[in-house]
């Protein structure tokens, strides 16, 4: 038997009215999910635990199995892993955006954040960028690493975890009130301002009529993380296969493999087939018995605030991935259990991510179900299943 979750980052939501009053998932043309929901359990499960933050970081360690409550130290810790930072055990690790905000002549503080990705800027281009800011700010104390497209890590030598702000959760917002409070991280964000703002890859965006990455945004602080071992835990050997550095940081740090593919970029556009292939070569070549697709696209574009973009990923993640793997698997004669879900809701409404409970799919080819139900929010919560616990999902996956 093999395991696999396709997990679409951020795909649930609310009713939308430009839809006519569905859902991304409602409205979508999904004829592979259409399908595989009338073979399968579905239901809802609670993946953020009460009184945390809803975010991917914690999500996803649920959707893995890991209590967040009992695994969480914070989300830069796990992409530093990703990215092969060597942290120390009173390292703190942050999160840094390179982020557009507005160019226009007011003070520092009453600017605007317009766009957390900076029109999703491909990690040559940032990397350059942030190696201008590094040159200037970086010292004994603060070390920065390049990750992956707009996002980025700082290591604070002997820091301290500060309380910091999402700049998903501040979009179109003035960003005076949401910088950090310790002065020297404030003082950094505003001078890579003065350091980015006219710099020539910039001026060359804006000339394109690209957002500009002009500034470091510091968020997600937190420890070096201790996972337990994925494959002690559950029996099972397990590849991730994912473009965020966070995702594939929560699988260094549980044992876990770690597919690099090609065009994998977090964006619409990104490699779904080769995210696809990976996840077939690492089930039947490589001896793996669980692969984990994750597709950062449908979260993407609910923070651009698109319900036409968040639909296509959708539509994407249907055709591209879960229908050419589905396709791939019965070639192979091979029984298999299936488990699509989001981590999390990112309503194209609030251009954020939030704690409402979401909806799963598990198929069985070994036992197939006939009902008459489509996999999308309102049905999943007319099925009467919900998983308070979502760390508890991947049981009923293993089981």
């Amino acid at each position: 038997m093999k395991y696999i979750v396709v997990l679409g980052d951020g795909m649930a939501d609310e009713p939308i009215e430009a839809l006519g009053g569905k859902t991304v998932l409602e409205y979508a043309n999904t004829p592979c999910l259409d399908r595989l929901s009338k073979l399968s359990e579905i239901g809802m499960a609670h993946t953020i635990p009460n009184g945390m933050k809803p975010g991917s970081d914690t999500a996803n360690l649920s959707v893995l199995g890991y209590d967040p409550k009992k695994y969480y130290s914070g989300r830069s810790p796990l992409e530093a892993l990703s990215i092969g930072v060597p942290m120390k055990e009173t390292d703190i690790a942050l999160r840094c955006n390179i982020v557009t905000i507005s160019d226009d002549d007011v003070p520092f503080e009453e600017k605007t954040i317009i766009d957390h990705s900076a029109d999703e800027i491909s990690t040559e281009d940032c990397a350059v960028l942030l190696n201008a800011v590094k040159e200037q700010l970086e010292n004994e104390i603060y070390h920065f690493y390049v990750g992956t497209s707009y996002r980025h890590c700082l290591i604070w030598n002997n820091g301290t975890v500060v309380e910091l702000t999402p700049p998903h959760d501040v979009l179109t917002q003035k960003i005076g009130q949401y910088l950090p409070k310790d002065a020297v991280l404030r003082e950094m964000m505003k001078k890579s301002y003065e350091i980015l703002k006219n710099h020539p890859m910039n001026i060359e965006r804006k000339k394109k009529g690209l957002n500009p990455a002009n500034c470091c945004w510091f968020w997600g602080a937190g420890t070096k993380p201790m996972l337990s071992s994925f494959t002690e835990k559950t029996g099972k050997k397990g590849m991730m296969i994912s473009a965020v550095d966070l995702l594939k940081g929560i699988a260094v740090g549980a044992g876990m493999g770690v597919a690099n593919v090609e065009g994998a970029n977090g964006g619409l556009h990104t490699n779904y087939e080769g995210k696809t292939d990976a996840a077939v070569k690492a089930l039947f070549e490589d001896g793996y018995d669980f692969a984990y697709i994750h597709v950062e696209a449908p979260d993407e574009m609910g923070h651009q605030g698109s319900c036409e973009k968040k639909v296509q990923a959708v539509e994407f993640l249907d055709q591209r991935v879960i229908k050419r793997l589905t396709d791939s698997l019965d070639a192979k004669q091979i029984d298999y259990r299936l488990l699509v879900m989001p981590d999390h809701p990112t309503p194209v409404r609030v251009r954020t991510h939030t704690s409402d409970n979401v909806p799963y799919l598990l198929y069985d080819s070994t036992d197939e179900k006939s009902e008459n139900w489509n996999y999308n929010e309102k049905d999943a919560a007319k099925s009467g299943i919900l998983i308070e616990n979502g760390y508890t999902l991947i049981d009923r996956l293993l089981k």
